[in-house]
């Protein structure tokens, strides 16, 4: 950014009811020329059984890595008990560049809800 110019930084939230069992359900996607800042992530299992859910961070960017970048999980196989709310990366920071995504996949299909609040920079 040229001196003096200030980014914008913008809160937002982005849901997604009844995560996919089949395959991943895309989250969030970072657009281009932001920076993403993960704030946190709310998951509520809506079913009267205990449900399991993956997330994962799907990123290609080089960062400041030399390396480029891999997609990784966040959670693996974590039990949401039943008819409750986890809270997960609270008090955590998790940055996203141009093109990296959050995805979600639950064990059971229609019982699992989230919601991912962040702040873009652009």
């Amino acid at each position: 950014y040229p001196k003096g110019e200030i980014m914008a930084n913008t809160f937002k939230v982005a849901t997604r009811a009844s995560v996919d069992h089949s395959s991943a359900d895309t989250i969030y996607t970072v657009p281009g020329s932001t920076t993403t800042v993960v704030l946190g992530m709310t998951i509520c299992n809506r079913h009267s059984a205990a449900t399991d859910i993956d997330v994962i961070l799907v990123s290609d960017t080089a960062g400041g890595n030399p390396n480029t970048n891999a997609n990784v999980y966040l959670l693996k196989d974590t039990e949401i008990p039943a008819k409750s709310t986890l809270e997960v990366f609270a008090g955590q920071k998790i940055v996203l560049q141009t093109t990296d995504s959050i995805t979600a996949q639950a064990a059971a299909n229609d019982y699992i809800d989230i919601s991912l609040s962040f702040m873009e920079i652009t």
